[in-house]
């Protein structure tokens, strides 16, 4: 029984998850981002609490955490929104406190994994997860493993330069994915075309398209543009059995899919794209839950070879 945990910008949430991807208990609290000590408090306080609503046993914790994370040594880099949890080490905390062991990774790289065992990408060997809100991450699945770049780096899917003429990126680039096709990508090209505070989120932007509001329309159309180009990117350079679709944004897909699949026709003339499945996330409101469970069956689970438990 694994004890998931979530850690985003602004909220923690905790579960017990069972070895089919089933969520057995939950909690949640506020991220305290000036401390992690109290921070980890909280955590070790849910853990307790979701192990006891459910009647079992912690056997393994497994972490998917927002910002730059090391997976190896279960350290946070430079988190924008917990910068007092720079550098702490959850992982060896929780470990030592539950006596089991521990993994991390970053949750987008959590939720590719998840999508893979237990979601829409199910029984495909090779494919990205990709997921749209206030940013554009993701994580990549070939041939059943997650990939790593060097010193087993997450590769940043959002900060791709698609125009760099583009708007400025959180990143100090120009012109990135997330800085044109993440939600507030959308909220700021509305408010440049005189939109009223009724746009202030993507949520509502998409709400005022399905009522046939026209500026809306003109929103999603752009924004379904730039969410193509950036997966025929993708397709060019990975040629995956399948993309998922997951975050806020893509609660109003079918907004996006027709022109998403216009712009992939467009940019993917020399590889077989029409080969690669186009999915929306199906793991629900627990998705991240799910795949921070599975980050400990990816490290440590039956099928792992010794080898890889050992790194991690």
């Amino acid at each position: 029984m694994i004890g998931a945990v979530d850690i985003g910008g602004t909220k923690i949430a905790v579960g017990m998850v069972t070895d089919g991807g089933r969520v057995l208990s939950r909690k949640e609290s506020p991220s305290d981002a000036n401390s992690y000590a109290n921070g980890l408090a909280a955590i070790a306080s849910m853990l307790r609490e979701t192990a006891t609503i459910a009647g079992v046993e912690i056997t393994g914790i497994g972490i998917g955490s927002t910002g730059p994370v090391d997976p190896f040594t279960g350290k946070f880099g430079e988190v924008d929104f917990l910068q007092d949890w720079r550098g702490q080490n959850p992982v060896e905390d929780l470990a030592r406190m539950f006596n089991v062991r521990a993994a991390l990774e970053n949750d987008a790289d959590a939720g590719a994994l998840a999508e893979a065992a237990w979601g829409a990408g199910r029984d495909k060997s090779r494919l990205i997860y990709i997921t749209v809100g206030t940013g554009i991450g993701g994580g990549i699945i070939l041939d059943g493993r997650l990939y790593r770049g060097v010193d087993g780096a997450h590769p940043e899917l959002g900060h791709q330069v698609i125009d760099p003429s583009g708007p400025l990126c959180s990143c100090g680039y120009r012109g990135c994915w997330e800085s044109l096709a993440a939600g507030p990508a959308m909220e700021a090209w509305a408010q440049s075309q005189g939109a009223t505070d009724s746009y202030r989120t993507a949520g509502q932007i998409c709400g005022r398209a399905w009522q046939g509001d026209e500026l809306a329309h003109k929103v999603v159309e752009r924004e379904a543009y730039y969410l193509g180009m950036g997966i025929a990117n993708l397709i060019n350079l990975f040629t995956p059995e399948s993309i998922v679709l997951g975050g806020s944004v893509m609660r109003s897909a079918l907004l996006f899919l027709e022109g998403i699949r216009k712009a992939i026709t467009r940019g993917c003339r020399f590889v077989p794209y029409e080969k690669t499945e186009l999915a929306l996330a199906s793991l629900g409101e627990d998705a991240n839950l799910i795949g921070a469970a599975r980050v400990w069956y990816h490290r440590f689970g039956p099928d792992v070879q010794p080898a890889l438990k050992c790194a991690g």
